[in-house]
């Protein structure tokens, strides 16, 4: 007592002269409290006539430190018996309590009234002290209690040793704190101290360890409403950050690396904490947090697509810029803040891959036009592998590769939405290309033709796009294409047939008729050659197709070649008229003309294409040298002697080789043709039989389709008479013709004697019928040695009589 009185502080029972009892005005708790009365067995008054109900004593000043205990309800303030510090609203305080968030939302409000008045009495005393300082004077040095104890010229004896002081507890956060940690971004603190108002609450639910006195009422409830809340704002601002990581490279533009590894940090920490939980009460924030990263991503490539000019093409470029923007920055700033053992960069590509796996699923699912779905197409196989997974490390990932973005079936849906579009767009697009083309082919203009080239632009723009998609989708194409293209060509065909039926069209347009027709063939060798590609490209089912384009582009060739000859040679008839006369054994006339007129109407012909071109000449110098040999195999001339044969031979060498320069200038590749008229000379000069036998040989080895009929007619004009050589002869022809008879004709190219028919051949009377019929004096004539072969006689029907 007398140490309290020193250090001027009154005794609780008490009263001390001049204190001034606290009054209902005065106390800033008594507003708030609604405390009831103490009990009437405590002293009401003081000896001056105040009370000391409220007396601001020590003892209880000691319980009003509100951030170090806590409380327990159920007691009265003031109820005898208690004993124990209380708080400001009369609850028992108990060391080591964390306090609710009830309790720091009634400090909240009355911290403004409680410093207000404070300041107050702080400032009122400030001024009262120095007032007195100023009329007192400096302040005197005073004895320390030491000194004035221990006598002068005495040692002071040394201090009592200092006592250690108990070490502080660590003193639990309430969860306005802890949810203020959460809003200033310091997650990994935030997340330590929900885990441990986590383990409060399970003790105090008597499933964890022991802990503290259990709440009575609702508090335990609110406990775990208040752990709830604190992982719902704990979750928010984790998954806020996961999107702001992602807005830009800069520090500006989103959070820094420090934030990030409190994210993993948190992920850490609560992956070890699910494995105390167990299983069923697992929070799984790295499951969760996998699904914001997927949702940030989501929210990235919907906001680069919808702005993107061009189509869908356009958006899938900028899906492709926004995704390696945002994987540069996963990769360089994100990625290396995360723990190791997050896989954070597998996260985040998987995230991405989903969300992008989802737009272009949208997307499949609409209705698109034909670009569209290529590119789509083109973007899924070619450009996403290539540019985008190509330029990242695939094999950091966690679980091997990553799924496709479209399932297969879709895949194939959008292959037989692009065939079946591709298949009614050619049809349509090609038959009108062809009616325009054939609109001009009656006119009196001589303009070229561009079927051909808008025809393979048509198909080409499928054929070339496909198969750098898939190659399956690239064979599936070219058969379709290729189908389009055989029933395009039997139009083309119909037509061209149609054109050349018109005998008006030839009559009126003579002289634009030859070069609509040169047009005509020049539209073959592109046709046939994309037929062929698509035919390569295509499965084995594209033959068929193969085969009917190929079959109406000859049909379109031969025709036009027939009728580009035909009116060639009608030109050069009179010329061949003069052939095989006596005039032109002296005179080259004939043939000149021939040869003027072929190179003439070479020049015109030059404008065809190479392949048809060498075709027509070909025939034009097949064709040409039928109707040289022609007159002379009917018998126009007769040798009837070996002057006469030896000039024949020589002229029809000269004429040989002249038309063999004629048609090597011409480009003729039928060099199979120049031999036929030097061994027909051949054989009617030569004088011995087994001469002309060899060379008959030759001449049926080299021209398979000669007969015994074109070799007795050759004969009959050099004048061979004699019947054994001529069986001699003929009975070569004959072994060769037997020796054939199973092989195949040639073709019609390589025909020649086919195309000349020859008289009725002569025949020779045997000698049975000879001695029957004639008198022995005849036999020598050699004019009745050989007689024509005697018609059949004519039945000649009796008119009805009248």
């Amino acid at each position: 007592m007398p140490i309290l009185k020193n250090l001027g502080v009154s005794d609780p029972k008490v009263p001390r002269a001049g204190t001034l009892p606290l009054r209902s005005s005065q106390n800033p708790f008594e507003e708030v409290s609604g405390l009831e009365e103490e009990e009437a067995g405590e002293p009401g008054s003081l000896p001056n006539g105040a009370s000391c109900r409220r007396r601001a004593t020590l003892e209880k000043l000691a319980g009003l430190s509100p951030f170090r205990l806590g409380w327990a309800p159920g007691r009265r303030a003031g109820s005898p018996g208690d004993g124990q510090p209380r708080s400001f609203l009369g609850r028992v305080l108990v060391p080591g309590l964390r306090r609710s968030s009830a309790d720091f939302g009634l400090l909240a409000r009355l911290q403004g009234t409680r410093a207000h008045g404070d300041e107050e009495a702080a400032g009122e005393a400030a001024r009262r002290l120095a007032f007195l300082r100023l009329g007192r004077g400096s302040k005197p040095q005073r004895a320390s209690l030491a000194e004035r104890v221990v006598p002068a010229g005495e040692a002071a004896p040394e201090p009592p040793p200092k006592v250690p002081e108990p070490p502080k507890m660590k003193e639990p956060l309430s969860v306005l704190e802890i949810l203020s940690l959460i809003q200033q971004r310091e997650l990994a603190r935030a997340d330590e101290h929900i885990l441990e108002l986590e383990a409060e609450e399970l003790a105090s639910s008597g499933g964890g360890a022991p802990g503290p006195p259990k709440a009575e009422g609702a508090g335990g409830g609110r406990r775990a409403r208040d752990v709830a809340l604190l992982y719902e704002a704990l979750q928010r601002e984790l998954w806020a950050l996961v999107r702001e990581t992602l807005a830009g490279p800069g520090p500006g533009a989103g959070a820094g690396a420090g934030a990030v590894a409190q994210l993993g940090q948190v992920l850490v920490q609560e992956e070890a904490a699910d494995g105390r939980r167990g299983p069923e009460a697992a929070r799984k924030l790295r499951a969760r947090w996998a699904e914001a990263v997927a949702r940030a991503a989501r929210e990235r490539l919907e906001a680069a697509a919808p702005g993107a000019p061009g189509g869908l093409a356009g958006q899938l470029e900028a899906l492709r810029a926004r995704l390696l923007e945002d994987m540069a920055v996963v990769r360089g700033r994100l990625a290396p803040a995360y723990p190791a053992g997050l896989c954070a960069f597998s996260v985040y590509l998987r995230g991405y891959h989903g969300a992008l796996a989802e737009w272009l699923g949208a997307s499949a699912r609409r209705r698109l036009p034909l670009a569209d779905r290529y590119a789509l197409l083109h973007w899924h196989n070619q450009v996403y592998p290539r540019e985008v997974l190509g330029l990242v490390d695939i094999a950091a990932l966690e679980n091997g590769e990553l799924g496709p973005l479209l399932s297969p079936g879709t895949l194939r849906g959008l292959e037989d939405e692009c065939v079946t579009d591709v298949k009614a767009q050619t049809r349509a697009a090609l038959l009108r290309v062809l009616q325009e083309d054939e609109e001009h082919w009656g006119s009196l203009e001589d303009q070229p033709s561009s079927l051909a080239q808008d025809v393979c632009e048509l198909l080409e723009e499928h054929t070339e796009r496909a198969p750098r998609i898939s190659q399956e989708f690239g064979e599936r194409m070219a058969h379709c294409c290729l189908g389009g293209l055989a029933e395009f060509l039997q139009s083309f065909q119909q037509r061209v047939e149609r054109f050349h039926e018109n005998p008006v069209v030839r009559e009126l347009l003579p002289d634009t008729y030859i070069s609509k027709t040169i047009a005509l063939v020049n539209c073959g060798p592109p046709l046939r050659a994309l037929a062929e590609r698509l035919a390569r490209v295509g499965p084995p089912e594209s033959e068929p197709a193969r085969e009917a384009s190929a079959s109406a582009l000859d049909h379109v060739t031969r025709l036009c070649h027939r009728v580009l000859a035909d009116l060639l040679f009608q030109e050069l008839q009179p010329h061949f008229n003069k052939l095989m006369r006596r005039k032109w054994l002296s005179s080259p006339e004939a043939l000149d003309g021939i040869v003027g007129t072929l190179g003439a109407q070479a020049l015109t012909l030059r404008r065809m294409q190479d392949e048809p071109y060498q075709a027509l000449v070909a025939e034009l110098h097949r064709r040409a040298l039928v109707e040289y040999v022609r007159p002379l195999l009917r018998g126009r001339l007769r040798c009837s002697s070996a002057r006469t044969r030896s000039r024949v031979a020589g002229r029809l060498r000269e004429d040989a080789a002249q038309l063999q320069r004629l048609f090597r200038r011409l480009e003729s590749q039928a060099s199979w043709l120049d031999a036929v008229v030097p061994h027909l000379a051949e054989v009617l000069q030569l004088e011995d039989t087994p001469s002309i036998q060899v060379e008959v040989g030759v001449l049926v080895r080299d021209y398979p389709d000669i007969r015994r009929k074109h070799v007795a007619a050759l004969l009959d004009i050099r004048g061979l008479r004699n019947t054994a050589a001529r069986q001699e002869i003929l009975a070569v022809a004959r072994d060769l013709e037997l020796s054939e008879e199973g092989a195949l004709s040639p073709p019609r190219d390589r025909a020649f004697f086919a195309d000349i028919p020859v008289p009725r051949p002569s025949f020779c009377l045997g000698l049975p019928l000879l001695l029957g019929r004639l008198p022995l004096s005849r036999l020598a004539r050699p004019s009745l040695a050989c007689l024509p072969r005697p018609r059949p006689p004519t039945l000649v029907r009796p008119r009805a009589q009248r």
